[in-house]
């Protein structure tokens, strides 16, 4: 967005006067006939933005719009700049303190080397970290909620899948054998028949 206070070069809370008086002033300025050839067409370019500007900023319908917009524009920029500024912060406190607790802290007794990364002995660290962190035998995991959801979702998928397969006339006749020759699938028709 064009800064058409900067343009008019007066303070944002200008008067309508003081925005006339620049304007005057800057066309007298860059009138294109006061230059040569070369100069002129950099005078006409000025000229054209500061007609602009006095176009909006002499309106004031049009110069309360442009200043709501001016002002929803740098708080745009300011909250980027925070956002930025806050992932900086939380990087450099990340990068100082990674475990906030010992419970946090892998537990291996291998120390990854730096000096071994992207080398067969970085790899075979990472590999002995993994295998001290697998979890055990007797350790069991219960299936939540989400875990019966993707499997119902995964089926739900499978029938559909299979129901448009049926349809396709190129693919009919391998899931008619699939399901009418298949041994399997016969014993599982014979269950319910």
């Amino acid at each position: 967005m064009k800064d058409y206070y900067g343009i008019l070069e007066v303070n944002e809370k200008a008067s309508q006067e003081i925005i006339e008086k620049a304007y005057k002033t800057l066309v007298k300025k860059y009138h294109p006939d006061l230059y040569s050839s070369v100069q002129k067409k950099e005078a006409e370019m000025k000229l054209k933005d500061i007609n602009e500007a006095y176009n909006i900023l002499s309106d004031n319908f049009l110069r309360s719009q442009y200043d709501l917009e001016l002002q929803r524009e740098r708080n745009s920029a300011q909250k980027k700049e925070n956002i930025i500024n806050n992932e900086k912060n939380t990087a450099k406190k990340n990068s100082r303190n990674i475990f906030k607790n010992e419970e946090d802290k892998p537990k291996t007794k291998y120390v990854r080397n730096k000096s071994n990364v992207g080398t067969i002995f970085g790899i075979i660290d990472l590999v002995r970290d993994l295998w001290g962190n697998r979890p055990q035998k007797n350790e069991k995991k219960k299936m939540d909620q989400k875990d019966w959801l993707a499997v119902g979702l995964t089926i739900i998928i499978l029938i559909i899948i299979g129901v448009i397969l049926w349809f396709i006339p190129f693919t009919n006749g391998w899931m008619r054998q699939l399901l009418f020759e298949n041994p399997i699938f016969n014993l599982i028709g014979g269950l319910f028949s």
